[in-house]
């Protein structure tokens, strides 16, 4: 997914997987706690995934979420 937001400079990229982690731009043109990608992250490698970002630091962010295909589960 992009968006077409203000971006996250290349030396924040993995920092916004940390907890509490506020982006300095996004600190002030945002709201919130700093706990959304990294819960998030933290569900996705649970399921055997990646979630990563890219940015230019100027034009959006592309997240992009990988799951493994082809598991199954205990119950099947």
């Amino acid at each position: 997914m992009r968006d077409t937001g203000i971006g996250i400079a290349p030396d924040d990229l993995e920092r916004v997987f940390e907890k509490f982690y506020r982006t300095p731009d996004g600190a002030r043109f945002a709201h919130g706690t700093g706990l959304g990608l990294s819960i998030a992250r933290s569900i996705v490698v649970l399921h055997g995934g990646r979630l990563t970002a890219e940015s230019d630091g100027r034009n959006g962010t592309t997240m992009t979420l990988e799951l493994p295909v082809g598991t199954t589960s205990d119950n099947e």
